[in-house]
């Protein structure tokens, strides 16, 4: 019986051609960098199309969420969603931090030979709703505790959003299923 209608995969390597020593992985760098600005720029546009969104709601069952010192949890889910709106205006601060979070998390990830796609889009959306949530909850408990929850709620479910797509976007670019699947076996 001949071995050539194998299939590549479970052909065995040569000794020179072990995987797990393949210790470059490309495009991580580039992944998070790209990542960490649809972080920032996702988290803005999610928040204000979804305060857009409360607004209607608000305004369609009669309620009144806007009134500033209210302390209540509708005031700390508008507060919420109006901080992820302008989170575009801090981007020196909330790249870096995207970049770091993701950096240890997803970014770790295809060294360790990590290549199904839930992982990643699952740790960016962990990490975006508690980048987001911790910081507008942080700002919400200024004003009382029903409006930090509020904020944390809010916050969180546009952070989980956005990393959403972080997690997609890190995954489409570095291609880890793809980098650890082919093995250089070339001598030259």
């Amino acid at each position: 019986m001949s071995n050539q209608s194998a299939t590549p995969a479970s052909l065995p390597t040569p000794a020179y051609a072990d995987g797990s020593l393949r210790a470059h992985i490309k495009r991580v760098k580039l992944g998070l960098f790209l990542s960490s600005l649809t972080a920032c720029l996702g988290v803005s546009v999610t928040g204000g199309l979804m305060l857009g969104f409360v607004h209607i709601l608000f305004g369609v069952f009669g309620m009144n969420g806007t009134q500033p010192f209210q302390s209540t949890l509708t005031s700390g889910i508008v507060t919420g969603l109006q901080l992820a709106a302008l989170n575009f205006v801090l981007f020196l601060v909330t790249v870096p931090a995207a970049w770091l979070a993701l950096g240890l998390s997803i970014g770790r990830m295809p060294h360790r030979r990590i290549a199904a796609r839930a992982p990643y889009i699952r740790w960016a959306a962990i990490w975006g709703a508690i980048l987001v949530g911790g910081t507008t909850s942080i700002f919400g408990l200024i004003e009382s505790v029903p409006t930090g929850i509020g904020a944390l709620l809010s916050g969180a479910s546009v952070g989980a959003l956005a990393g959403v797509g972080c997690g997609f976007l890190f995954y489409a670019i570095v291609r880890p299923a793809e980098q650890l699947r082919d093995v250089d076996i070339s001598v030259f």
